[in-house]
């Protein structure tokens, strides 16, 4: 059995990302931690070896951000995540996975990831993908991931829960709706005539009412809700 190694100190430093790993191979493991602390806004809060102890880490350190291999023994990668994200959807779950199908991966972004990477590539562009989730932009590859969404509307519609007054106001559903097409923060600041602070704010807050923490879950959210319609993403 892998053994968990939690952190030296999972304290939240200021301007700091704090990290979980979570991967059934030490070797893995250990790469990915190599690469990620070679950066200084980057720290690597613990690491489990199996789907239940990424379960129980992710609530007692409190990471900002999980990067979580799919098939794992115990408990998989998939149920992991949807417990991750139940108990605290502010975690951001970025997932490790070796299959790179359509369906698989809407699977993966269902259960409330905020994008993928493929398992083999232990490079500088699982670096640039942390930095583009942080960002709040979808990590997709660009050949499937208007196509996921699609897939994303074609289930039944769930009801979205919404706090009292918590409703979308018209200019963040119009931010939302440019997101669902993929547009980026400078350019739906340009669409709308704003600042781009102001849809950093604007997304910011349609996170905070949707319970989400990335564009991606945003965007399949309001897909599976109804609040977002096929049209919205051409």
């Amino acid at each position: 059995m892998n053994k968990t190694v939690p952190a030296s100190n999972a304290v939240q430093k200021s301007g700091v990302t704090k990290i979980l790993l979570a991967d059934d191979h030490p070797l893995l493991r250990k790469a990915l931690r190599d690469l990620l602390e070679k950066e200084g806004d980057f720290e690597i809060v613990g690491e489990a070896g199996d789907g239940e102890q990424a379960v129980t880490l992710a609530r007692q350190l409190l990471p900002d951000m999980v990067i979580m291999d799919i098939s794992m023994p115990n408990l998989d990668g998939l149920e992991a995540t949807r417990q991750i994200k139940a108990s605290n959807p502010s975690i951001m779950v970025l997932a490790l996975t070796v299959h790179t199908d359509d369906e698989s991966v809407l699977e993966i972004l269902q259960a409330g990831a905020a994008g993928y990477l493929v398992k083999n590539l232990v490079t500088d562009e699982v670096v640039r993908s942390i930095r583009a989730v942080l960002a709040g932009e979808m990590v997709l590859s660009p050949s499937i991931g208007k196509l996921l969404l699609k897939y994303a509307a074609r289930y039944p519609t769930r009801p979205l829960s919404l706090g009292t007054g918590e409703k979308l106001s018209t200019r963040e559903l119009e931010v939302l709706k440019l997101t669902a097409r993929g547009m980026s923060n400078k350019d739906i600041a340009q669409a709308l005539g704003i600042n781009l602070r102001t849809v950093k704010g604007h997304l910011t807050d349609i996170f905070s009412k949707m319970s989400v923490a990335s564009r991606t879950e945003a965007v399949i959210t309001g897909l599976r809700a109804g609040i977002l319609s096929l049209d919205d993403l051409q």
